[in-house]
Parts: C-alpha cells; structure tokens; sequence
C-alpha cells in the first residue's frame, strides 16, 4: 500500500514540471483571442462611417431604387408639429416625377457610380447571358427584383441576360421587352449622369458591348 502512494506522488511530480513552457503556451493561445476581438469593432465602424454620414448637394444625381436617377434640385425645410424637417427634392427626368426624400431617412438613395463601376457594367455587358430553364414568371420577378434593387451591377445583369442583339420585335415576347427596356434605360440613364455626354453617345457604348445590331444602321 505505501508503494502505491509514493508512485501517485511522482505522477504529480512529472506533471508540474517545467512551469516556464506552460507559461508560454498560455501566453501563445491566449495572443490570436486579443488580436481577433480587437479588429471586429475596427471593421464595423468602417463599414458605417460612409452611409450614416452622407450628405448630398444641390445638382447632385442620385439613385433611388424604385425610380432610378434623379437629380436634386431642391434642400428645403418644412414644419410638421412643432418639428422641422429638412429633405431633398428629387427631379427624376425619365420618369417626369419629384420625389421627397426626408434628410433622416435617406438610407436608399445612393451616389452615381463610380468610373471604375461604369468598366465594370460595360465588362457584364459583355458578357455571354446566363440561360435560365425555370419558368418565365419566376424569372420575371427575379429581374424586376434586380431592376428595383439600386444596385447598378445587377442592373447590367438584367440587361445582359435579356439581350436578343436586336431591336427587331419579334424576337423578344412582350414582357421580356419591357423588363429589357426598363433595365436598359435605367442603366442608360446612369451612364448619361457619370459620363456627362448625350443620351446617343451612351447608347452606341452599350450597344456595342451588347453586340446589338440597330434597325436604323441597317436602314442607312
């Protein structure tokens, strides 16, 4: 029985042992635990900074989703109740409408697109169009969903994909047409807004990265 017990005390013996490495090793797994929870905070508040504190000025061009670009025409302020409120005045052009859009909740406009965006757009145009089997219900409302998103690089999709390389009716059903040339005056309308040059220009650059063939070249 005593031999027993002694060889319980070695065991104990053996396993604090070298205190220095297993100080290391905690010092080693607790460094990466810091480093992460450090950087997560970091990376939200540049993710937030950019739209909380957005301000727009008059004859700047806008994107709202629903409507397209819209040019701001007016920073006015009105009194409801006993508070005032400040909004832009919308001018979206294609659509012959105003909108007002309250300062405080501006969180679905966005700004024009960037140059680099525009490339980007011209290189999905380009692009071969994806072909879909599902039914055309369903993708028509996956499409409007695209359209409506504000997003200008889903725009192009929907234009790409749409695409007959023709202006010739017969090729396309009705509702494809019209999803097409919503999208495409959308996307057309942006193009005009960053590029500053005449709606005929900006429709030769998209027409040749869609490959389209006109009714009026041929004519000539």
């Amino acid at each position: 029985m005593p031999k027993k017990k002694k060889t319980k005390k070695i065991k104990k013996l053996k396993k604090t042992k070298n205190p220095k490495i297993k100080a290391f090793t905690k010092i080693a797994e607790k460094k990466p635990i810091v480093s992460s929870s450090e950087e997560k905070p970091e990376i939200k508040k540049i993710k937030k900074q950019p739209t909380e504190k957005r301000i727009y000025n008059l004859k700047d061009f806008v994107v709202y989703p629903k409507h397209g670009v819209g040019k701001i025409t007016a920073i006015e302020k009105a009194k409801i109740g006993e508070i005032d409120i400040q909004f832009y005045k919308i001018l979206v052009e294609k659509e012959k409408l105003t909108l007002t859009v309250p300062i405080n909740q501006q969180s679905k406009l966005r700004p024009i697109a960037s140059i680099n965006q525009l490339n980007k757009c011209v290189s999905i145009l380009k692009t071969k169009p994806k072909i879909k089997r599902t039914m055309w219900s369903r993708r028509a409302q996956e499409y409007d969903q695209k359209i409506n998103s504000g997003k200008i690089y889903e725009l192009a999709e929907v234009v790409k994909d749409l695409n007959k390389n023709t202006d010739i009716i017969a090729d396309q059903s009705y509702s494809e047409r019209q999803l097409f040339e919503k999208a495409y005056e959308r996307l057309k309308s942006e193009f005009e807004a960053i590029l500053k040059i005449s709606s005929e220009e900006v429709q030769k650059k998209m027409d040749k990265a869609l490959g389209r063939t006109k009714i009026s070249e041929e004519a000539q």
